[in-house]
């Protein structure tokens, strides 16, 4: 009996892997997505706590509207 593969993974092997600046490259991206995404959802959450837990970690709303007004990727 015979192994089958899918056609896509013998296509695939045709081209071989990619030199190596390209695979840090991919990585790097996935890596700045995601951290603009989580970024984005703290946010969010932030934006969703009552004043007086604001209180408790030492924010003001003021603070808040500040941070929210950001853009995902800013710091």
């Amino acid at each position: 009996m015979t192994a089958r593969t899918a056609p896509n993974a013998v296509s695939a092997s045709r081209f071989g892997r990619l030199p190596f600046p390209f695979v840090t490259l991919r990585r790097l991206r996935l890596r700045l997505l995601a951290r603009w995404y989580d970024r984005h959802l703290q946010r969010l959450d932030l934006a969703e706590i009552d004043e007086h837990l604001l209180g408790d970690l030492g924010l003001t709303p003021e603070d808040v509207r500040r941070e929210c007004a950001k853009s995902f990727w800013q710091a």
